[in-house]
């Protein structure tokens, strides 16, 4: 009995000794002489190079506690690094860090664990989100956890579990919120039935659930995807007259979306203006939105306005707002202005991102400025450490386009030869370019030779088949093992294939 009061006794201190030290720490930080403030950023900065690393998180934090720098690894920090990372798509190193703090004893409340079920699902997949989330205590399972499940299978498109997932939180009760709702309007507008969105939003209104600004920006991405203009202006009239405080930055950014698609370029403008007055002068994610949707009303004159406007309220300008702005500029076709905001970040950027110098790159090839862009990929390869899989692509398709097939040939090969180190895939539309070249060429041994290498990548299928097959008839060729081959690679028969296969391989 003695030794149960104890035990109590102990798990009480505790639980108490956890307490107060999460308050020191929360007060620490609050509190954080400019020192450990740097300090902090410098954590930030070097577990964002870190980008998709694998094994590394650890070191550095491991290094910064050797340091002596506390507050930098305290769970507040640790989660803004992690809220971060999250948000410029850095999942690998946001979830080393959780994992480093789980393997460090630091307690986890719900919402810890609804971001650390997100992280695993995107690092590792579905079942692994799910086998977290089945270990979960059953106090650790609530509305936070059950939503960030509710929110993987919609990402993944997972209807019947979504649905399942949803009507068990309407169950107990968790479904009393916005979230719920939102994560169900995304799952179908992802599965392209904007139909759908709708009838949800009045159900929210007949549950007297308020509709958040998410919740308003995706109906109205509804109505424009239904081409329903009239449906978006009655949503926006809406938020003005019953929820102004909804009416968002983002409202006006999704208002000019629908304008611009409706044609409607001049409503467009003015929906800008008033969310370039919404964002304020510090928002550089607004700044962002601005940029590329004045890039899709072809207005280049309030790109290069925007631009230098964002970068005089920031002291530094990060890599993907150059990337933002070179996005913008590539698809206007301004290779003047593209030239010069390129060498102006490259002559200041204190890491080489390879996603600025393939935007240059892919403008370069397109208006026939092979050297320059050649020159680009060179210092990219000098300077970075790739992946440099996008640049070969964009070289092969460009070559082949003026049918230089081997040097086109040369390029994917390139990019195959680094498979080892990345995964990669080339686009079905690189795929599709070089058999149809093949086939109007009758060029059999090209397309033999392309399909080997389609074949080291994983991507041999019933469409690629069907194409060589179709070059080995246009070449008036037969081949006695297609069949066979065939069968090997696990391609399913379909009676095209089989009418395909009579002339090719005869018996």
């Amino acid at each position: 009995m003695m030794k149960i009061v104890s035990n109590r006794i102990s798990a009480g201190r505790l639980t108490v000794l956890r307490r107060l030290c999460t308050a020191v720490e929360a007060k620490a930080e609050a509190e954080a002489t400019p020192s450990v403030q740097q300090g902090n950023q410098r954590l930030y900065q070097r577990l964002s190079a870190l980008g998709a690393t694998k094994g590394k998180a650890s070191e550095i934090l491991n290094e910064y506690i050797r340091e002596g720098i506390g507050a930098a690894v305290g769970k507040h920090h640790l989660g803004r690094c992690i809220r971060e990372l999250r948000k410029y798509g850095k999942h690998q190193c946001a979830l080393e860090i959780m994992e480093w703090m789980v393997s460090r004893g630091v307690n986890f409340g719900p919402k810890d664990h609804a971001i650390h079920l997100d992280l695993i699902a995107k690092v590792h997949g579905i079942s692994a989100a799910e086998n977290y989330f089945n270990g979960l205590s059953p106090d650790a399972k609530v509305h936070k956890t059950y939503g960030a499940l509710l929110n993987c299978y919609c990402v993944e498109k997972m209807v019947d579990k979504a649905l399942e997932v949803f009507e068990k939180m309407d169950k107990m009760n968790y479904a009393i919120t916005s979230l719920s709702f939102n994560n169900l309007m995304s799952l179908y507008m992802r599965l392209g039935q904007p139909e759908k969105v709708p009838p949800l939003a009045e159900e929210m209104k007949r549950r007297n659930i308020p509709l958040s600004t998410f919740t308003y920006n995706i109906l109205m991405n509804s109505y424009t995807s239904l081409g329903d203009i009239e449906g978006v202006e009655r949503v926006f009239e809406e938020i003005k007259s019953k929820n102004e405080k909804m009416c968002h930055w983002t409202t006006y950014s999704h208002l000019a979306i629908a304008y611009s698609k409706a044609g409607l370029n001049e409503k467009a403008e003015l929906a800008l203006k008033k969310l370039e007055e919404e964002i304020g002068p510090r928002n550089r994610e607004g700044y962002h939105y601005l940029i590329s949707l004045y890039a899709g009303l072809s207005n280049l004159g309030e790109v290069h306005r925007v631009w230098e406007s964002m970068k005089s309220q920031f002291q530094v300008t990060p890599n993907y707002s150059y990337l933002i702005v070179l996005q913008a500029l590539s698809k206007l076709n301004d290779v003047d202005g593209l030239k010069k905001v390129f060498t102006e970040w490259e002559l200041s950027c204190s890491s080489f991102d390879m996603r600025l110098a393939n935007s240059v790159i892919g403008a370069y090839l397109r208006h026939d400025m092979i050297s320059e862009a050649e020159t680009v990929f060179r210092i990219g390869m000098e300077r970075s450490k790739g992946p440099f899989f996008l640049a070969w692509e964009m070289f092969a398709v460009s070559f082949l386009k003026k049918k230089k097939i081997d040097r086109a040939l040369q390029c994917f090969e390139a990019a195959i030869s680094r498979v080892q180190e990345h995964e990669w895939s080339p686009k079905p539309a690189t795929i599709d370019a070089f058999l149809n070249y093949f086939e109007e060429e009758r060029d059999v041994d090209g397309a033999e030779k392309f399909c080997s290498d389609l074949k080291k990548l994983s991507c041999l299928n019933g469409d690629v088949y069907k194409s060589l097959m179709q070059t080995y008839t246009a070449a008036g060729r037969i081949s006695h093992d297609m069949r066979q081959r065939m069968e090997e690679d696990g391609i399913d028969m379909s009676d095209e294939l089989e009418n395909l296969l009579k002339k090719v391989c005869p018996e």
